[in-house]
């Protein structure tokens, strides 16, 4: 018995998605629930797990290739126990590796032709390892060392693609590029992004705040907190539980835009912005208002690996009144983010630098962190903004009170 493998059903606002990788090929046995191809959306990577037990039979949609909710993309031979023969269906006919003969015009740059005359070689038996094939000078070099090593030793030329066509220019083979396809969530990245500072009146509004007292009290505390809660305690904690507590006070912080309509959220729903292999993605801490410092920490860490691992889901990301980002992770001493439509601010931390400051009249270094909220002034008057940022800064500097909340 045949069973087919459809694609599952999208998340709303996703049209179509692209199969990023098939953990099986035809002809080996796989088990039910067993991972089985991964669909990349605009949004999340989905992995669809095989319906049954049995052998891959045959791959109808390939790496590559755009796919549609409920479509069949593979076909599975429900309990056999020995593998059919395996089809190809993974590399059309019209791509599939051919053999040049060393007859054939080798693409090559004035450079690696140099060599070719210089050495006499026959440049149909160097395998190309740039652009289609390309030889590059690299390429003749190393040819070269290994006719001079093993003389008798002719290797035979494999071209898995094909050449440059007459007319084109030369490329330099000193000054190599190299061209890839923007990734479904590079693409919706952009597609925001630009959405954003054409669509939004952003300004950018700045305070440092003195990291101090964080840093005494998580010293302080870090390893009986390990301890009890089985996680670090970091600083997004606490910006998340300042941040939480001022879009409380300041409502119109955590609104949105809907329409002719300014929507006031009564939740906090905190965005954090992690840089995975695949772009930045903003998982969602819903009710952040209500977590603990442990229930915070736990969320970013199983986020962090869920974002590495591509296996977000899109409840993870949908959604959120506030957005922070971590720039000072990377070292970055300033910056002014982005917004995240349609929320109206974001918060930009960044590193934490030691400096001069005065206090009671006197100069004293400092742990001191630049912090910058960008917000749409379409809802958002400048006021706001900076008390906003002025009580982030407050609650920050003086931990003790905002855990207690008094």
């Amino acid at each position: 018995m045949t069973i087919e493998v459809k694609v599952p059903a999208l998340p709303e606002s996703v049209s179509d998605g692209v199969v990023v990788g098939w953990h099986k090929q035809p002809g080996e046995s796989i088990r039910r629930d067993e991972a089985l191809v991964d669909i990349e959306t605009d949004k999340v990577v989905l992995e669809v797990p095989a319906p049954e037990d049995g052998v891959l039979e045959r791959i109808l949609m390939n790496d590559g290739e755009t796919v549609t909710a409920d479509q069949v993309i593979g076909i599975i031979s429900a309990g056999k126990a020995h593998a059919p023969e395996a089809q190809p269906a993974t590399v059309p006919a019209s791509e599939s590796p051919a053999i040049d003969s060393p007859q054939q015009s080798a693409a090559m740059g004035p450079a690696a032709r140099k060599l070719v005359a210089d050495h006499n070689v026959d440049p149909g038996q160097i395998c190309g390892s740039g652009k289609e094939g390309r030889i590059t000078k690299v390429d003749v070099l190393a040819f070269v060392k290994q006719q001079e090593a093993e003389p008798a030793a002719a290797p035979e030329r494999v071209s898995a693609e094909p050449r440059l066509t007459a007319g084109l220019p030369e490329i330099d083979e000193d000054r190599p590029q190299k061209r890839v396809p923007l990734t479904r969530l590079r693409a919706r990245i952009a597609e925001r992004l630009l959405q954003a500072t054409q669509t939004t009146a952003m300004l950018t509004t700045f305070n440092e705040v003195n990291m101090q007292p964080v840093m005494e009290l998580r010293a302080k505390h870090k390893e009986a907190f390990e301890k009890s809660h089985g996680v670090r305690l970091g600083f997004m904690s606490f910006f998340v539980k300042a941040v939480a507590e001022a879009l409380k006070r300041h409502p119109d912080i955590n609104a949105s835009i809907d329409g002719d309509d300014i929507v006031y959220h009564g939740f906090c729903d905190i965005g954090i912005a992690i840089s995975s292999d695949r772009g930045l993605v903003v998982p969602i801490l819903r009710n952040a208002e209500y977590m603990s410092l442990a229930e915070i920490e736990t969320y970013i860490v199983e986020f962090s690996e869920k974002a590495h691992a591509a296996k977000l889901e899109m409840e993870d990301i949908t959604g959120g009144t506030f957005t922070i980002t971590n720039g000072g992770v990377f070292g970055s001493m300033l910056s002014t983010p982005i917004l995240n439509p349609p929320q109206s601010a974001i918060l930009g931390m960044h590193k934490i630098q030691e400096r001069p400051v005065v206090e009671n009249g006197e100069i004293v270094v400092r742990p001191i962190m630049y912090l910058a909220l960008t917000y749409d002034h379409r809802i958002v008057d400048g006021k706001s903004a900076v008390t906003f940022l002025i009580t982030i800064k407050e609650l920050l500097e003086d931990p003790a009170s905002m855990l207690l909340d008094i």
